[in-house]
């Protein structure tokens, strides 16, 4: 699954929009992005530049080295601290941080269901208690005549966040793509680990 999301980075794929997905301006703009930041799956690094900008302390991890190479090559023409890791978003505890915050635009709805299990005890490990993981993805209202990944029930990601975790919300969104004038059809979630 690396080589086809760094071979995607060749070029731009078509979930690099260029800008931080506008989900994630209103989530910092209401406060609900706070204190130290982990972007996971964080691309080439939009919304984890935009975080910083507003005076957060922004770590962004990925597993495709190119989306990485382009993240960093981003954040030093605007000046912009943030921390850009090439790491497996099944292994966070290799961080050996913990943040207050920990997004997700587009990465949950990539992972089988075996995956999506590891994941959760993985973000466990990277989030302090009380903090929130804020997640876009895919849901099944999106049609799948275009394809792109798997897409998300409300059910499902209810399910995956039970033990030891409270779901704030799961909001109807639109998650912005090369393939959407509008956006696709998606989740927005608040979890908080308890």
């Amino acid at each position: 699954m690396t080589s086809f999301f760094d071979d995607a980075y060749r070029g731009t794929p078509p979930w690099d929009v260029g800008r931080p997905q506008r989900e994630f301006v209103r989530l910092a703009e209401s406060g609900e992005v706070r204190g130290r930041v982990l972007d996971v799956g964080c691309g080439t690094g939009e919304n984890a530049i935009f975080f910083a900008k507003r005076g957060l302390e922004v770590w962004g991890v990925d597993a495709a080295p190119r989306a990485i190479e382009k993240a960093e090559r981003k954040a030093t023409l605007r000046r912009v601290k943030v921390t850009f890791l090439v790491a497996d978003a099944l292994r966070l505890e290799r961080l050996r941080r913990t943040f207050d915050t920990v997004t997700d635009c587009g990465l949950f709805h990539t992972f089988s269901d075996e995956e999506r299990e590891k994941f959760v005890g993985s973000l466990n490990s990277a989030l302090e208690t009380g903090g929130t993981y804020l997640m876009l993805c895919f849901s099944e209202k999106e049609p799948t005549d275009w394809g792109g990944p798997r897409r998300v029930t409300k059910e499902e990601i209810r399910s995956s966040f039970q033990k030891k975790w409270k779901v704030n919300y799961i909001k109807e969104a639109r998650f912005e793509s090369s393939y959407h004038s509008d956006g696709g059809m998606a989740w927005l979630s608040s979890v908080t680990k308890a």
